[in-house]
């Protein structure tokens, strides 16, 4: 089967990967490589399951950009938190799907990327798919959503659809949740062409390795460089808030005296109690 070399090159971006956040073919990706090798413990990653999202979102400063609104969840009440994998779907074309072919078979890869995740993938990870958001396509269904979930995959992020909505509202999924555009019956078309490369949700735009936090309110991408930083202050907002409702609740105080910010002689009270802060 015969190829051109160019084609063949560019596709090699959907290489198999040990470690996420640092094999890839990107050079985006070598050039941030150093900035972004920040471990982040799965006790940050705990963390970031119990703090308001906007707390979170408030703490990003320059990166606040990194939300998306608008996604339906298949587990209403559950967050998802986990490393981020990313893939990017395109519609199809004869030369294209000759080429993911022709890869897949000399890789040993699966076709279908929620396959290749199934096989690959690191336990935590949660899949980012970049798949054309309302006017695109959709990827999976509750059997590409088992065999991530039973490898240890913690949810997805699709910018596009995905199918049986019957079946991954059930319980069963609920340590997986799935946040899409749209649910479809359908079967797909587009096709998995980037593995763990930039890639861009609605107006955000997703790096591989970015922590992802998601629940019913939107989606966060949190660089993991920034995550100590963006804990810091997220629990410091928490703990002003919890004083100003206290203190709010007293019925001793105006309002403006409590809200937004609080007045000398009661930041003074607040900083007693929370020596530090």
């Amino acid at each position: 089967m015969k190829i051109s070399r160019t084609l063949s090159v560019a596709l090699l971006t959907a290489a198999p990967m040990a470690t996420f956040a640092q094999d890839t073919t990107s050079p985006i990706m070598e050039k941030l490589a150093a900035s972004r090798n920040v471990e982040v413990t799965d006790a940050q990653l705990e963390e970031l399951k119990t703090l308001q999202l906007e707390a979170i979102w408030g703490a990003l400063g320059e990166y606040r950009a990194n939300f998306v609104v608008g996604l339906k969840t298949t587990q209403p009440g559950e967050r998802v938190v986990g490393r981020a994998l990313t893939m990017r779907f395109l519609p199809p074309r004869p030369d294209l799907t000759e080429a993911l072919d022709a890869i897949a078979e000399e890789k040993d890869w699966d076709r279908q990327f929620y396959g290749r995740a199934s096989d690959l993938a690191k336990p935590g990870d949660v899949i980012v798919v970049e798949l054309g958001g309302m006017s695109g396509d959709h990827m999976f269904g509750d059997m590409g959503v088992l065999g991530m979930k039973l490898a240890g995959l913690r949810g997805a992020i699709v910018d596009g659809g995905s199918r049986d909505r019957a079946e991954l509202v059930d319980p069963s999924f609920a340590d997986f949740p799935v946040f899409a555009r749209y649910f479809n019956i359908a079967g797909s078309r587009w096709k998995g062409t980037d593995w763990n490369i930039p890639v861009r949700i609605d107006q955000a735009t997703v790096l591989p390795g970015d922590i992802v936090v998601a629940d019913e309110t939107g989606v966060v991408f949190i660089p993991p460089q920034l995550v100590a930083s963006v804990l810091e202050q997220a629990r410091a907002k928490a703990s002003m808030e919890a004083f100003q409702r206290e203190m709010l609740k007293t019925k001793k105080h105006r309002f403006s005296d409590v809200y937004p910010v609080l007045s000398p002689k009661l930041m003074e009270e607040y900083r007693r109690r929370n020596p530090g802060k």
